[in-house]
């Protein structure tokens, strides 16, 4: 039997459809192997996600997120009332071109006990209204 054009044309476009799927299922994104313009945009569209939805962040786990988006970029943490506070912050856009990543260069997460508490500036107020008390017995 002989294949007509049209019908190779629908072969060829199954055949990349099927290619496509599998890469995009058994390849995940590894932001540890991303460069660090394509790391940035990565962090940006998982927090826009995270921020487009009022009801996710009291769902999210912290080993969740950071399996997703791998390592912070910088870290801070206290305890305070029996409570893990933490602040971690993922670059997702560059003011200088100095090759150092600095805090007004990421978007913060906090998480108390480790559950995803805010995002962005929300999660710098709320970390710092308790940070001046850690350590301090009550």
């Amino acid at each position: 039997m002989k294949l007509t054009p049209l019908l190779w044309f629908i072969v060829g476009v199954a055949g990349y459809c099927l290619a496509t799927a599998a890469v995009l299922f058994f390849y995940p994104d590894n932001p540890a192997q991303m460069n660090w313009q394509d790391r940035e945009a990565f962090n940006a569209k998982i927090i826009h996600r995270l921020q487009a939805s009022d009801s996710t962040p009291h769902r999210i786990k912290q080993e969740a997120l950071i399996a997703r988006l791998g390592s912070p970029d910088i870290t801070e943490a206290y305890q305070h009332n029996n409570q893990v506070y933490q602040l971690l912050y993922y670059r997702t856009h560059r003011k200088a071109a100095d090759g150092i990543t600095t805090a007004d260069e990421c978007t913060a997460l906090l998480f108390i006990d480790r559950q995803l508490s805010a995002i962005g500036d929300s999660a710098i107020a709320r970390y710092q209204e308790w940070q001046p008390h850690a350590g301090i017995v009550e």
